[in-house]
Formats: C-alpha cells, structure tokens, sequence
C-alpha cells in the first residue's frame, strides 16, 4: 500500500480502517488529504480481501473538522468550481464503493467532515461526537455533496434547517434526526465499528456488494426502475456459488 503524508491505514483480516491523521489541523479536508482518499479507496476497490472499511479521525478531538479554510480562502469562481469537483468526486467514489464503508465518527464532523460522513454507508458516533455544515459562516455553501445527501437522510426541512443556520449538534441529536445510526462511548467507538464490519465480513460478498448497489442506484431514480434493478440483481446473486452455500 502507498505511504500517505495525511492517513493512517491499518489492515485487521478482511477489514480495512483509515484515519485522516491532520491532529494540528483537527483532520481538515485539504487538497493532498482528498487526493489520497481516492488514491486509497482506488486501490481497495478491487481487492477482494478487503470486504470492509471503516473511516475515523486520529486523535480524541475531531473526525474531520471541514474542509481546509487555509485553501478555501483565496479561492475564485474558477478554483471553487476545481475544489468541489475533486471533493464530489470523492464522496461519490465513497458512495459506489463496493465495499460497505463504515465512519467511525470520533468528534467533530464539521462541513467538509459532516459530508464525507454522509457519504460513507453507515454512521457510528462517539457521545463527544458533533456535526454540522456550517458553511454559511464563512459565505459559502456546502461543497462536497451536503446539499444533497442531506436533505435525502434526514428530509428536507430539518436539513436547511441545518444548512441555513449553520448549528452544530451533538451525537445524541444526530441519532434523533436519523444522521447517526449508533452512538456510543467514546472509548467503545472503534471496537463497537470493528464488532459491526465483522459482522458484515461474515457474510456473502457479493450479496453484500450487490446489495448496496441496489439501494443507491434505487434511491437515484423512481420505485419502479429501483425494483427492476432490484429483481435483476436478486436474479443475479442466485446464480452464485454463496448462494448455494447459503440455502
């Protein structure tokens, strides 16, 4: 695997984890950091020993607090059209990767960090946890997908809620609103994600891969094609050796 300037990536078994390891800058989003989660997430996507990944912030204080204001600052028209396109293209690599992505979301998970965690397929937060797209503060809007998968997550009202005023809530809140799926003890956060993809990593691969296919390629378009794509995929998954395992 690369040796990357920004990320920590350890491998347990069929399970990958990496942390944006940016402490000083509570893990911000900056160009070299976004460009080595694609580089990251290319490399996985086709080896089939990896069949889990989990995303979380190293040290105690932030997930990823934004996007790197230090390069948000100078931008012009044409250089914020260039930086949401890289940070879009790599929330919608998260998103179509075949593999289910978990976020461990150990603190701040602000802007940039509240839409990297939209992207990924499953949400854990620790209690200390707090999320947001605050990005009106600073005269902008999200850039990254928040707009949009939002809105898709927790509906339309509470997200501009969110998105007008630019309030930060915590990790219990989130999981009223349906952000979060889980929260948990700070110090129980990673073991708790760990026990989860295991889980998923015992099941069928393929099912799994399919599966996430479905549901958000499903919820792009109407019912009606969401459940032909649905009855061409089960008809596929039942032409797999794991499926006759299974039965």
């Amino acid at each position: 695997m690369t040796n990357f300037n920004n990320l920590l990536v350890e491998q347990k078994d069929a399970i990958v984890i990496v942390k944006i390891n940016r402490e000083r800058a509570l893990n911000a989003l900056n160009k070299e950091t976004i460009e080595e989660l694609q580089k990251f997430f290319s490399f996985y996507w086709s080896d089939k020993k990896v069949q889990c990944v989990i995303i979380s912030g190293a040290g105690e204080k932030a997930f990823v607090a934004g996007a790197d204001i230090s390069e948000l600052a100078d931008l012009d028209v044409r250089g914020g059209n260039e930086t949401s396109a890289r940070g879009l293209y790599l929330m919608k690599t998260i998103q179509n990767f075949p593999k289910p992505v978990i976020a461990a979301v150990n603190g701040f998970a602000l802007g940039g960090g509240c839409e990297l965690a939209l992207a990924c397929d499953i949400r854990l937060a620790s209690e200390k946890a707090k999320f947001g797209q605050p990005e009106v503060n600073l005269g902008i809007i999200p850039g990254y997908g928040g707009t949009q998968r939002l809105p898709r997550l927790v509906g339309r009202g509470k997200a501009m809620q969110l998105i007008f005023t630019g309030d930060i809530i915590n990790a219990a809140e989130a999981y009223r609103i349906g952000l979060a799926d889980e929260v948990y003890p700070h110090d129980e956060l990673m073991d708790k994600a760990i026990e989860m993809a295991q889980k998923i990593c015992a099941k069928a691969p393929i099912a799994i891969s399919l599966a996430k296919e479905t549901i958000n390629r499903g919820l792009d378009g109407t019912l009606t094609a969401g459940c032909d794509l649905e009855k061409a995929n089960f008809a596929q998954t039942c032409g797999t050796g794991d499926k006759n395992e299974g039965m």
